[in-house]
């Protein structure tokens, strides 16, 4: 495992092009499955059995005294990094067997993304405290995530270069650098343009100058440090608090958000796919699904023969 996880890894960053955070989740399971082989006794990989993997998959599921069960979805992602590992290694000649080619990770059932509604949107947006750099950052922060439906990550690498040409031209769209490095470009809304310049002219000089070398990055920390993706959701859960929503909120639950509400406004999938940045419609498709409840949840109520 010691020598083949590397390549693989390497293999994911040079010849594909995941991103650090990806190959870092991929990372995370390699560890988990060389600490199952390592209790069963297993040191060599041409020694790994199908029974092996299967044994894994189940100790992921029902954990022991050491590791708590797993979830479905993270026992399913666990079992294709080890499908994945293995393959590569048989097509690069390290292992002469695929011993995991017919087993399958765990079914799960159709899991709909969680939206807020417009009302809880607009309440976490008015949230942050307009006259405090902090609460600058924060809405800045809130309104590129909703107004763009970026990943969180996608947001925080962004410089002030990446916003300023959008700013100077009202029809410029903002670039964003995606999974696989696969970039495209979202129109920013009137809300968001002001929130960052709010940002760059009132908030940011005076946290770039606590900075030992100042950096190019968009949004910056207290320190005068690019925001990492963690203190991002850390904002977001204070921004959330200040605002009484006793909903799950995460970054990710306003990209739900953003993809939601432009179907339930009548935009065509393939355009949220695109905005979204989705290789597949089919993976934009589920939010269909919350549409299609939502409509439903109205018609129960509002129709007088509905019941």
């Amino acid at each position: 495992m010691a020598r083949v996880a590397p390549l693989w890894l390497d293999h994911l960053a040079v010849e594909r092009g995941l991103s650090s955070n990806t190959r870092d989740a991929y990372r995370r399971d390699l560890v988990r499955y060389s600490q199952f082989l390592s209790l069963r006794g297993v040191d060599d990989f041409e020694q790994i059995a199908a029974p092996d993997v299967q044994a894994f998959q189940a100790w992921l599921a029902t954990g022991d005294a050491d590791h708590s069960p797993l979830a479905p979805a993270s026992v399913a992602r666990c079992v294709v990094t080890v499908r994945n590992l293995h393959r590569f290694a048989v097509e690069d000649g390290l292992a002469g067997e695929d011993v995991v080619a017919d087993i399958r990770p765990p079914k799960q059932g159709t899991r709909l993304p969680k939206a807020l509604s417009v009302e809880q949107v607009q309440a976490l947006l008015e949230s942050p405290d307009p006259e405090s750099v902090e609460g600058l950052r924060d809405r800045a922060l809130l309104e590129l995530l909703y107004g763009t439906g970026a990943r969180i990550s996608e947001i925080c690498d962004l410089d002030v270069d990446d916003v300023a040409r959008v700013l100077a031209s009202p029809d410029a769209g903002l670039r964003l650098l995606g999974k696989g490095n696969k970039e495209r470009v979202v129109p920013l809304g009137s809300f968001a343009r002001s929130a960052v310049e709010a940002w760059l002219v009132r908030g940011r000089p005076a946290w770039q100058e606590r900075a030992a070398t100042p950096g190019p990055a968009l949004l910056l920390n207290s320190l005068g440090r690019r925001l990492s993706r963690q203190s991002a959701w850390f904002a977001l859960q204070k921004v959330a608090r200040g605002a009484g929503l006793d909903v799950e909120v995460s970054p990710h639950s306003l990209r739900h958000s953003f993809a939601t509400h432009l179907l339930d406004g009548g935009a065509d999938v393939r355009v949220v796919q695109e905005l979204l940045g989705h290789a597949s419609v089919t993976t934009t498709q589920i939010y269909t699904l919350v549409t299609v409840e939502h409509l439903r949840e109205v018609y129960q109520q509002a129709h007088p023969r509905a019941r």
